[in-house]
């Protein structure tokens, strides 16, 4: 597995984050799969609104840039799970941050 190209060429840290990141859905599907290993129908039942095509491209570029591991089980009907790599579990501690940050923030805006 090997990460996008144009992430090698960004060297700046919080870009290289960044990029691999930004997506409407992506921080959320990590979220989902910090507890277990989920099939596509799961994540997007869990994900309302999000469109088949979107969720597909979403969870490719996250396995692209090693953060998701899709495992394809040759089954009748097709079986495929998704699950987070060691360095998407390293992810987690950043979210756990943004969580309690995201806590933080909406009590101050609930104090405005």
């Amino acid at each position: 597995m090997e990460a996008r190209k144009e992430l090698k060429e960004i060297k700046c840290p919080v870009g290289v984050a960044h990029n691999v990141i930004s997506g409407k859905w992506k921080l959320v599907i990590i979220w989902i799969l910090k507890d277990n290993v989920k099939r596509f129908n799961e994540l997007q039942k869990a994900l309302p609104g999000i469109r088949q095509s979107y969720l597909t491209q979403q969870l490719r570029e996250l396995e692209k840039d090693g953060l998701v591991y899709r495992e394809v089980y040759k089954e009748v009907p097709p079986k495929v799970e998704y699950s987070l790599t060691d360095i998407g579990r390293e992810f987690l501690k950043v979210m756990d941050r943004m969580y309690e940050w995201g806590e933080a923030y909406m009590a101050f805006i609930e104090n405005q």
